[in-house]
């Protein structure tokens, strides 16, 4: 996890991403029961146009559609959250966005160690297994000097 001195905008960056990344099955697994909330936005599928740029830093352009799903929900005590997630489950957006509005409240702590930690370890376990994978398959290339080259 990131520490805590984090500007408050970083950190919910950090924690929407993590839940938007999360896979909805694993989601729902670690948080199963939804709190009491309202929908201000229930959830709906649509549509987001993917940008790039060529080597990162050329001229934009547009690389195609992706599906994604957004949800707007507020709780009991007026928190709101938010949450768009890739794919067209509205479960997951849902349960995101209830996420979102709980790490702003002073349930945090409690979200934080029981959701977002185990999350977050899951991600970096993939990622590094991912990294070991492509690591196999590195090609390291040398060059012998040669006497005419001295």
């Amino acid at each position: 996890m990131r520490p805590a001195t984090l500007p408050e905008t970083t950190s919910r960056q950090h924690w929407m991403g993590l839940l938007a990344r999360a896979p909805a099955v694993r989601l729902a697994a670690l948080f199963p029961d939804l709190p009491p909330h309202q929908s201000l936005r229930p959830a709906e599928v649509g549509a987001v146009m993917v940008r790039g740029r060529t080597g990162g830093t050329g001229a934009p352009f547009n690389l195609g559609e992706m599906t994604v799903t957004r949800a707007s929900i507020r709780l009991g005590d007026g928190t709101t959250g938010h949450a768009y997630v890739q794919g067209r489950d509205r479960g997951h957006a849902t349960r995101a966005a209830i996420l979102d509005a709980l790490m702003q409240t002073d349930r945090a702590d409690d979200i934080r160690a029981t959701v977002l930690d185990p999350l977050a370890a899951e991600e970096a376990s993939r990622r590094g297994a991912r990294a070991a994978r492509a690591a196999a398959t590195r090609v390291e290339f040398f060059t012998l000097v040669r006497g005419e080259d001295a």
